[in-house]
């Protein structure tokens, strides 16, 4: 029996590696630009909920955008009790992009705060061409707004941001919190035509006024607690084009230095993920521990099989090390934080998502 199961990890190894859209590579990333003849006005939103703390590290790489065209920054306040909307009013910069900062007052029934806020920002961005929908804990580079509307062909073009890796959990943790959701929803094929996986990254997210108009706008997807898959996959549904990559010029500047803090971002989430059914958390969980788990399991117990299974799943790591900055080596520890992450799911359960006081 540990013979056929020893076999079997490297056949799910093996096939995962090579035919399941090389998922593991981090090769998805902004193509050349094509300056368009009319640069299109932009709304930049950001949804705000106490995030005073982080504001003056994010909002002034927004104001200092070098964008060709017209662009102005929303910040939407959601609620805040930081003082998060004074913050944003004292960090204009001088010749910087123009600032609104404004507040919806609470949800109403049937919407989450967060997307209550935005369908807020876009209203008051009124006929711009496109919306960047970006989160208050999200740094630019001057140039990523320019860059990203000169990705030309597309209704949605979403960018992976880099997540900070400072602490011993943040390492551990989010390089592969990265590469599950790569697992996931392979990026190759959320930008191929030939595919219906629908995915974006919530942190940024570039979309088409018109496009988001025939998707229902926000309020079609006013209950998603995931919301930026759900965006994206209401815009794909509408006939748009999507698109996600890597970043290079985008990076959260949230610190998660516990694991407490890095469990709650995983743990909030994950069951909504999994449409709140226990079957599939019992099929997830039992998957986590076949795919990750067992390998090594197996390999220590002397399966030559298991061990090659092993290797290819820490070599499927390295693209996602190296753009982290990691040892290379780092893949051989995914089993445990592919264990830390089951714990993570089955915890999910027995909670209600919820973020910053609101639960859902």
């Amino acid at each position: 029996m540990g013979t056929v199961l020893a076999w079997a990890t490297l056949a799910v190894w093996t096939g995962l590696a090579l035919c399941h859209s090389w998922f593991w590579r981090t090769d998805q990333r902004l193509p050349e630009p094509v300056r368009p003849e009319r640069w299109p006005s932009v709304a930049i939103v950001v949804p705000a909920r106490d995030e005073a703390e982080l504001l003056p590290e994010t909002l002034p790489t927004l104001l200092r955008q070098s964008y060709p065209g017209d662009a102005r920054v929303i910040l939407v306040d959601d609620g805040s009790s930081d003082g998060t909307a004074e913050v944003a009013r004292a960090l204009t910069v001088p010749h910087g992009l123009p600032l609104t900062v404004t507040s919806p007052g609470e949800p109403p029934d049937g919407w989450t705060g967060k997307l209550w806020a935005v369908a807020h920002g876009v209203r008051e961005a009124g006929d711009a061409d496109f919306l960047l929908l970006t989160d208050a804990d999200i740094a630019h580079a001057p140039d990523s707004l320019e860059a990203l509307v000169a990705t030309s062909g597309r209704d949605l073009v979403s960018q992976m941001a880099v997540l900070r890796t400072e602490t011993f959990w943040e390492r551990l943790i989010v390089p592969a919190f990265v590469y599950f959701f790569a697992m996931l929803y392979p990026f190759r094929r959320v930008n191929s035509a030939r595919w219906r996986t629908a995915a974006a990254a919530g942190g940024c997210v570039l979309v088409r006024r018109s496009a988001l108009e025939r998707a229902g706008g926000i309020a079609a997807i006013r209950s998603a607690v995931i919301d930026d898959v759900a965006l994206a996959r209401a815009v794909a549904s509408a006939g748009g084009r999507i698109w996600l990559g890597y970043a290079t010029k985008v990076w959260s500047v949230r610190p998660y230095p516990r694991l407490a803090d890095l469990w709650q971002m995983v743990a909030r989430s994950a069951y909504t993920q999994l449409r709140h059914s226990p079957l599939l958390l019992a099929g997830t969980v039992v998957g986590m521990i076949a795919v990750f788990l067992a390998p090594p399991a197996l390999a220590v117990a002397g399966s030559w099989q298991a061990a090659v299974a092993w290797l290819l799943m820490a070599a499927t790591f390295v693209p996602v090390a190296r753009y982290y900055r990691q040892p290379l080596v780092a893949g051989l520890l995914l089993p445990v934080t592919a264990a830390l992450y089951t714990l993570m799911t089955i915890d999910s359960a027995r909670r209600r998502a919820g973020w910053k006081g609101r639960t859902y």
